[in-house]
């Protein structure tokens, strides 16, 4: 890149400009097909009051779950191979005639089943979305700009979520969930041309690899479970990466259901305003990180945040106040911040250029194989004990992911110096 291009503000800069947007558009597109999904579940359980609920909820989590655990660990060789900008593109096409196709099937017969199968192909698609995108970040932005260009995406990702959230929310109540899908499916399309417009050339690396064979082919998945292993960096980001996800399973079940059931009048506006002020905390907290917080050791942002992550889900789980909901979600917010905007650049500059497809599809596969017996042990507890019981056990396992990420920072006291000191 010439010396002006790398001066530059990002946002400036057209492909991470274009990037950017995109993903704006299209995260919101992806917080309504949520609020849409659980808004056709409530419908077909009769608003939660169902006994189906807590097992219908599970099932969801683990349909858009079993694509990355089935097929994750052999995208990313491929991913590392194909043109990124391509599969980006390919990838929201596909999802974009998937999520219009939802609404017709169900409308047609009203079993979950065919919705479900749908579900699943569009998670089939991220697995090669998601580690495409964490891929071509560094190959479009400059190494000095790499930590501002994740916390400009990630709060790309926050925006989306505060206004999709309060806007998906009155759309799914008051317009139907088939509507906030068909608006998610355009969305998809915005996203289509604003990433046509990035100037992307494929590494090197890309055209001098070999020609694939399976023993090669095992061979470089195998390197993917090795530049994991070997990374101290992409260690601590996988912890704590597994802590939110393991929180975010058991809100996605009891958290539901707790918030349906503590409402005067059960609906999505509500989930919606929750969501939007999770989305408020992690702006709040993605800005301060990227300012004065630049100079506290990655571990300490880490396993703080956890620590107050489950301060948050204490609060939550014990309460039936809509106001202390919404205390609860802005704390969550700014505490879970860290584990999206310094995970992803700890991951990047952890591994090497040629294997980040693997490694990203890696980080996918892992942490949604503890995504998928946390939805599970969460849909038992609920059921067997009641939704306070499994948000007090969740509050439980993020605190003590929060203590091994501290342990990861006294494993290797390079993670705990400070981070604005050139190395």
């Amino acid at each position: 890149m010439a010396a002006a291009e790398r001066a530059a503000p990002l946002l400036t800069q057209r492909s991470f400009s274009a990037l950017w947007w995109g993903q704006l558009i299209s995260i919101l597109g992806d917080r309504l097909t949520y609020l849409a999904l659980v808004g056709l579940l409530a419908q077909h359980t009769r608003e939660f009051q169902d006994a189906r609920s807590s097992f219908l909820l599970s099932a969801l989590a683990n349909v858009m779950l079993a694509p990355v655990l089935l097929f994750s660990p052999f995208t990313g060789a491929w991913v590392d191979r194909w043109n990124l900008k391509r599969t980006l593109i390919v990838s929201d096409l596909a999802r974009a005639g998937i999520v219009f196709l939802i609404p017709a099937l169900y409308a047609a017969n009203h079993h979950m089943a065919p919705a479900f199968a749908l579900v699943f192909v569009l998670f089939s698609c991220n697995v090669f979305f998601l580690p495409a995108r964490s891929a071509i970040t560094p190959e479009i932005v400059p190494p000095s700009q790499l930590l501002a260009a994740n916390a400009l995406l990630s709060g790309a990702g926050i925006v989306a979520t505060a206004v999709g959230a309060i806007c998906g929310g009155w759309v799914v109540d008051h317009l139907g969930w088939p509507t906030a899908m068909r608006i998610d499916g355009i969305t998809y399309l915005v996203s289509v041309v604003t990433l046509a417009i990035i100037s992307y050339r494929p590494s090197r690396h890309r055209a001098s690899l070999p020609a694939m064979s399976w023993r090669g082919y095992l061979r470089e998945v195998g390197d993917g479970f090795g530049a994991i292993r070997g990374s101290s960096r992409v260690g601590l980001a996988l912890t704590a990466l597994a802590a939110i996800w393991i929180g975010g399973g058991f809100l996605h079940v009891a958290g539901n259901q707790h918030i349906q059931r503590a409402a005067s009048v059960p609906g999505m506006e509500r989930l919606g305003l929750l969501l939007a002020a999770l989305g408020v905390g992690s702006g709040v907290s993605t800005w301060w990180m990227n300012t004065r917080g630049r100079r506290l050791p990655q571990p300490l942002l880490l396993g703080g945040g956890l620590l107050l992550v489950a301060v948050g889900l204490v609060a939550f789980a014990v309460s039936s106040r809509f106001a202390v909901f919404a205390l609860a979600a802005f704390l969550i917010g700014v505490a879970a911040a860290p584990s999206f905007v310094l995970c992803e650049t700890l991951i990047q500059e952890g591994t090497e250029l040629h294997s980040r497809g693997r490694v990203f599809s890696m980080r996918d596969f892992l942490i949604r194989l503890l995504f998928l017996p946390a939805v599970t042990l969460a849909g038992w507890v609920t059921r067997a004990f009641g939704t306070e019981p499994a948000l007090l056990l969740c509050a439980t396992l993020v605190a003590a992911a929060g203590l091994m990420v501290f342990a990861w920072g006294h494993r290797d006291p390079a993670l705990m110096r400070d981070p604005s000191i050139p190395r």
